[in-house]
């Protein structure tokens, strides 16, 4: 009897990855359900659920958990941080550490995954970017440079796997405030704001938090991400949200 699907989810303790995780148990699916710091209360107890520790920027770290998790059929890169700020006050090195999980942890982690995707000749890689790559905001410059990078690294990325009858998929989710990725992403801002920038930034902050018009809610990445891993005619580019769905439908013409 053939073994169950199985999927590995980066950055499952909240948010995006979290729901995405609950989504797949849902369909039938095996779930590795990947965190920096393990918590086997977030999700419902399951046969066909491991948690595991996993630092995407650690690559002990990452051998460890690929060799826990055993053979896989899609990786999900969900796990990142934001950084909303003003570019003056922006730290260096909360920039490279920004970068290094968004950027290189994604690409370490589909680095890794590779072999037995390719000995198998089968695989699909899912990143989860953001609809800032579509249309840019402000005070995300940092944050929006590295999506676009993923977004150009998995275009490219998809090429040279097509060969192998492995997939690559990006699923771009629109603003989200109902998860914590705001709260997150202004741990990284520095205090020392320059004061011609404080009352841009307090509109800015009011605008994310705002609940008026269309947003993302976890759910609808869950879907994006179910439709990116199990339908080999999706798009390269998933829009997840309402928000995101209307501005790449507004970019198209569709």
């Amino acid at each position: 009897m053939p073994r169950a699907s199985t999927v590995l989810i980066t950055g499952c303790s909240s948010g995006f990855g979290l729901e995405t995780a609950r989504f797949f148990l849902d369909q039938g699916w095996r779930v590795v359900a990947t965190m920096r710091t393990p918590r086997e209360d977030l999700l419902p107890k399951s046969e066909a659920l491991r948690v595991l520790p996993l630092d995407v920027t650690d690559a002990e770290s990452i051998r460890q958990c690929l060799w826990d998790a055993g053979p896989i059929d899609a990786l999900v890169n969900n796990a990142g941080v934001g950084l909303l700020s003003p570019l003056e006050a922006v730290d260096m090195a909360n920039a490279r550490a920004l970068y290094e999980t968004n950027v290189l942890g994604t690409i370490a982690m589909t680095q890794a995954v590779l072999p037995q995707f390719r000995e198998r000749r089968a695989g699909v890689v899912v990143n989860v970017t953001s609809s800032v790559t579509l249309k840019s905001l402000p005070l995300l410059s940092v944050y929006t440079g590295s999506k676009a990078a993923v977004n150009a690294f998995t275009e490219s990325l998809a090429l040279e796997l097509a060969p192998f009858n492995i997939r690559a998929r990006l699923v771009l989710p629109g603003r989200s405030p109902t998860t914590s990725f705001g709260d997150n992403a202004r741990k990284l801002m520095s205090p020392d704001v320059p004061e011609a920038y404080v009352a841009f930034r307090d509109q800015v902050f009011a605008a994310v938090r705002d609940l008026s018009t269309p947003v993302t809610v976890a759910q609808d990445v869950a879907e994006a991400v179910w439709r990116a891993v199990t339908d080999p005619q999706a798009p390269m580019r998933i829009p997840a949200g309402a928000d995101a769905v209307a501005l790449a439908e507004s970019l198209t013409g569709a």
